[in-house]
């Protein structure tokens, strides 16, 4: 088997995983055993609340337990995980925190999994996210050539105690942090108080990520409709902030992801944030931003990039704008928006095309490097379980591939090389 027909190493950049929520009590410090009981006995409440406002579907709830009765206990059982792995064609995987996206029965204490947002208890956000950060890393170190466990960090805390906790969360096997997307009432992230925490992260090489969920939900009333525009809104705006704050400048070895909320955003603010500095007619009358010292894509190519779970063929379209590089495909397992259990399926339908090489580097190649995996341990394991691009119907012919994406290769991204819009045939 030639290089070129090899199987994928797939590294999925969004997975989850966690226990029943009742079972963390024991990596949970003793002193909050009578709040975490408190916060058990609402949960019965919190899923009604849930029902009501739409965002749990009881039928589909119940179906969806039903089919996925042995598979969903890879959420926290790592013998089974493995399985569902393998049979996804999954070598490794970034584990993000809430293994039930349905009914929400492993939630980390005191809701600071993927709710996790800025306005919550100091103390109890902290102590929920160490005992779940506890049980983590022992969950992935169990086969840690094939999981990077996501440390929840409650950011906008004592600025000391959250340094201590990326140190810990480090030393004791976790490879990346997640960070609230909304942080409320507190200070916002172009705050100086919080370069500490970003210099520690760079220090201990661990990605810092948002993740969709948080959203302010009491704004919204029953209107359903309103959430779903916004959820994947609030884990990109901190990017911005990060960005004209001069953050990325500051600290050239702090990466920053945004996880499952796409990349059909990126190329348009991509393009607007750098006709801003760039200096188009639009932003002339501003002054100069003093805190960057080079272009906005630039700081994208060099420490940001997007964990696309569930890509789109749109998204994919839009490759060459957003760079290949910076689109880290995911599963989301075991969330039923994600591909699992039908991830071959899916990859098949959405890479058909795409030139091998190019779908090597999002499938897993992009997220090893982001991410610390070593793909020549994973390489065998890969061999056994990867799909291969005959798999996926991706055509021996690769120049030819490669010959029907020129033209979008070489726009790129168009108001930097001074081609034609690739869509629309003009130049904004």
């Amino acid at each position: 088997m030639t290089a070129q027909h090899d199987p994928y190493v797939i590294i999925s950049s969004d997975c989850h995983a966690g226990l029943p929520t009742e079972e963390y009590r024991p990596y949970l410090d003793a002193r909050f055993h009578q709040d975490f009981d408190d916060f058990l006995a609402g949960r019965d409440r919190r899923r009604e609340e849930m029902t009501r406002l739409g965002i749990r579907n009881e039928a589909f709830a119940a179906q969806w337990f039903s089919d996925n009765e042995e598979g969903l206990k890879g959420g926290w059982d790592a013998g089974q995980r493995l399985k569902e792995l393998d049979g996804d064609g999954v070598a490794a995987e970034v584990v993000f925190p809430d293994a039930d996206a349905v009914d929400s029965q492993t939630a980390a204490p005191f809701g600071v999994g993927l709710g996790l947002s800025g306005d919550q208890d100091p103390d109890l956000g902290m102590a929920g996210a160490q005992a779940h950060n506890r049980w983590l890393a022992d969950f992935v170190s169990q086969h840690p050539e094939r999981h990077c466990g996501v440390a929840l960090l409650p950011v906008t805390g004592e600025v000391d105690r959250v340094v201590a906790e990326v140190r810990r969360a480090k030393e004791s096997g976790l490879g990346a942090l997640m960070i609230p997307s909304m942080w409320v009432d507190k200070a916002p992230y172009h705050d100086r108080r919080y370069d500490p925490v970003w210099a520690a992260a760079a220090e201990c090489a661990m990605p810092v990520l948002t993740h969709s969920g948080a959203a302010p939900r009491e704004e919204y009333g029953d209107h359903l409709g309103i959430y779903v525009s916004e959820v994947t809104w609030w884990p990109a705006r901190p990017l911005w902030f990060l960005l004209w704050s001069g953050v990325f400048e500051r600290h050239p070895g702090l990466k920053f992801g945004v996880a499952e909320s796409g990349c059909w955003w990126l190329p348009n603010l991509l393009w607007f944030m750098d006709r801003l500095y760039l200096g188009a007619h639009g932003g002339k009358k501003l002054s100069p931003f003093a805190e960057l010292k080079r272009p906005p894509h630039e700081y994208l190519d060099r420490q940001i990039f997007v964990c696309a779970t569930n890509t789109k063929r749109r998204e994919l379209a839009q490759r060459y704008e957003i760079g290949v590089d910076n689109i880290l495909w995911g599963s989301d397992f075991p969330h039923p928006e994600g591909t699992w259990p039908d991830t071959r399926a899916w990859l098949a339908k959405t890479f058909h095309d795409i030139p091998v090489a190019e779908t090597r580097r999002m499938l897993g190649l992009a997220a090893a490097e982001v991410f610390g995996f070593d793909t020549e341990r994973l390489a065998p394991l890969a061999r056994r379980i990867g799909p291969t691009p005959a798999d996926l119907g991706q055509a021996d012919d690769q120049e030819a591939v490669e010959a029907s994406w020129a033209r979008s290769r070489e726009v790129g991204r168009h108001w930097l090389t001074d081609h034609d819009f690739p869509t629309l045939g003009v130049t904004p």
